[in-house]
């Protein structure tokens, strides 16, 4: 049986080179992942004020979140960091008394038309999600950086580069095995 994956998609674009890269995740690694893109778009702005009451849309957009095995998240790179508004769907997440993200497995990807692929932003997002309040459990050492994106995929979401499917590829088994590891070891404490 697939895992259960939700995508974080960190641009609201509909037209989102990570939202295309997720597309072909999806239909690509369909027999091991269930990849079911959660969007941020209309998560209201965190405010203490309510963290505690949250608007709907936080609130349905934790759930989706919650009801997952594991989670993908997928950077663009805006300013050399992460974008705002997934910034604000991950502090909706941190917060709130739920531990939403906290000890589920997780992996990231990221594209970009420069050529570093969103590191920058992947770095940042790896000190964010080291967070307490978030801590998931993520993939170690399968950085995915795809550079040039705007080349290497086609206008069917279709990756078109061999070398980068073939690591992409490789990374995908590798998330399986660590999450197999990790669920047993959870499953092992509890």
């Amino acid at each position: 049986m697939a895992i259960r994956v939700k995508a974080i998609i960190g641009s609201t674009s509909s037209t989102s080179y990570n939202r295309r890269l997720v597309n072909f995740m999806k239909k690509r690694y369909a027999d091991k992942l269930d990849i079911t893109p959660v969007s941020i778009n209309g998560v209201d702005m965190f405010s203490v004020d309510t963290e505690n009451n949250p608007p709907a849309a936080v609130k349905a957009f934790k759930d989706d979140v919650k009801d997952s095995d594991a989670v993908l998240f997928a950077v663009p790179e805006y300013n050399f960091s992460i974008p705002g508004a997934m910034k604000n769907a991950l502090d909706w997440l941190s917060r709130g008394g739920e531990a939403t993200l906290r000890d589920k497995p997780a992996f990231i990807v990221g594209s970009s038309m420069g050529v570093f692929g969103s590191v920058r932003a992947q770095i940042h997002l790896r000190e964010i999600l080291s967070n307490p309040g978030l801590s998931p459990l993520i993939l170690p050492n399968n950085e995915v950086y795809i550079g040039s994106i705007h080349n290497k995929i086609d206008d069917n979401d279709e990756l078109t580069d061999e070398p980068t499917i073939a690591f992409l590829d490789s990374v995908v088994d590798n998330f399986v095995d660590f999450y197999e590891r990790m669920t047993e070891m959870h499953s092992k404490k509890g």
